[in-house]
């Protein structure tokens, strides 16, 4: 990932229940399709019915995983994961899936989210004697459910004991040697996807995984809810009650890629009705429509339509352009928007330019941004941002910054504005997000907006991604 403005992604989950599949290959497409969603890591697990392998590595998806190793993961069972790290530095040790033996055989859990007591959580099962291989909050889930089941006979049942412990997001695919299972909070926080492979059953982080390996959406898992696949069928239970749904905006306005559905809408005409909501709340005269690409892309064909200014393309983007968070050289880190972006000066020369993105978090790449612009000869540029001015931050799976961080937590619009550098600036109102989405108020997550945390977050600790680290490292691949 480039050093983006935009808060940085959630994690990737995909499952498969086939038998006489290759699951193994069938899991690698799906991550791949879900590979926006994390580029730091990937792992798959592998179930033949008695052993559990699996194999993870740091790096994206096509370099994880070769021809050899997904000729060595036999099975008819599969869960894998793409990550994007939120609590736990990127190293091997923390690459999901995590497998972990139990009294009931061996299982292995992919997790999206982040957990708002793990900390207390970990305190305690460490007290007790448990000992953690890993620094991200996945594994006390693991945990839990491997002690649960010291008690319990049935899976099923250790999962709603650890549901009634942890507190936070989790979306999860859980593999055991015969069994495929999908596990969502009881707030729904971050999405999860169930389809149809003929008779095979597969999940999802997003349902964009599902066309690739010629899958078929079926429903939502609901919050609150497990989901148990296996040789009888499909099964669902109630794990604890939904309380309060409250999926995460940002999977509208951001993560999601655009062909993916949620809530039922298509979310590239979610994002574009954005953009004609935008246009409609901050007009503006102008003479060309960009968007800062890709994510920006749908919103801006939308301001364009409703506000009679023409769309084109401003600045290309390079998409091999290198990583730039792992450069140790603070000045490789400031140029990357020149890395990443190339403006079209002969289209945008002279012109009044509405650009459009899809937020600001700290502001630093938005005022690079418009620099190049106005380097490049643009004669005013009013940036549109599809995102209400992020005030708070995220404590359930987006790795967003500190409040302290956060440019509009203590400025006004006005001074945004003038510290990105742009002619004007318009923010999407919270209202307006909502008709875009075409749902009310109460079944989403808009805590980094206002404020209102669905999930009570413990005020005595700083939730960091490092919250758990130690001076262990991994550097190599993992097969078990």
């Amino acid at each position: 990932m480039w050093n983006h403005d935009s808060p940085r992604e959630a994690c990737g989950l995909f499952g498969v229940y086939a038998p006489g599949e290759d699951v193994a290959r069938l899991t690698y497409f799906g991550l791949f399709a879900l590979q926006h969603r994390g580029q730091e890591s990937a792992g798959i697990a592998v179930s033949d019915g008695v052993r559990i392998r699996a194999y993870k590595d740091l790096g994206l998806v096509t370099r994880v995983f070769t021809e050899p190793v997904l000729q060595s993961l036999q099975g008819y069972i599969a869960v894998g994961h793409t990550r994007y790290s939120t609590t736990g530095s990127s190293t091997l040790r923390n690459v999901q899936p995590i497998t972990c033996s139990t009294e009931q055989g061996n299982i292995a859990v992919a997790h999206n989210g982040n957990l708002v007591n793990a900390h207390l959580l970990r305190a305690q099962l460490e007290a007790q004697g448990e000992q953690f291989e890993s620094t991200n909050d996945s594994e006390v889930i693991v945990r839990l459910i491997a002690r649960a089941l010291e008690h319990e006979d049935d899976i099923v049942h250790a999962i709603r004991a650890m549901m009634r412990q942890v507190e936070g997001a989790y979306s999860l695919a859980i593999l055991t040697p015969t069994r495929l299972i999908a596990v969502r909070d009881p707030f729904g926080v971050r999405p999860l996807a169930l389809g149809r492979l003929g008779e095979a059953w597969v999940l999802a982080s997003e349902t964009c995984a599902f066309p690739p390996i010629g899958a078929e959406y079926v429903r939502d898992v609901l919050p609150g809810e497990i989901v148990v696949i296996d040789e009888s069928g499909l099964r669902s239970y109630e794990g604890i009650p939904d309380t309060h749904e409250a999926l995460c905006m940002f999977e509208l306005i951001y993560f999601a890629r655009p062909d993916s559905h949620l809530y039922g809408r298509l979310l590239y005409e979610v994002r574009r009705r954005m953009g004609r909501i935008l246009a409609q709340e901050h007009p503006v005269d102008a003479d060309l429509v960009i968007p800062v690409p890709d994510s920006g892309v749908p919103a801006a064909v939308g301001y364009a339509a409703e506000s009679g200014i023409p769309y084109g393309d401003g600045l290309i983007k390079n998409r091999y352009a290198p990583r730039t968070f792992i450069q140790p050289d603070q000045r490789l880190r400031e140029q990357s928007v020149r890395l990443k972006l190339t403006p079209l000066r002969e289209v945008i020369a002279g012109k009044r330019l509405v650009v459009v993105d899809d937020s600001i978090v700290r502001g630093t790449t938005t005022r690079q941004i418009v620099r190049l612009l106005f380097e490049a000869g643009a004669r005013e540029v009013h940036m549109r941002i599809t995102a209400p001015p992020i005030r708070f931050p995220c404590h359930y799976g987006i790795d967003m910054a500190t409040q302290r961080e956060l440019v509009a937590a203590h400025h006004t619009v006005d001074d945004v504005r003038r510290q990105i550098g742009a002619t004007t600036l318009g923010y999407l109102s919270v209202d307006g997000l909502l008709q875009a989405a075409g749902q009310p108020r109460h079944r989403f997550c808009l805590a980094c907006f206002n404020g209102e945390y669905p999930i009570p977050v413990p005020e005595d600790v700083e939730l960091v991604k490092e919250i758990f680290e130690t001076p262990l490292t991994g550097s190599t691949a993992s097969a078990t």
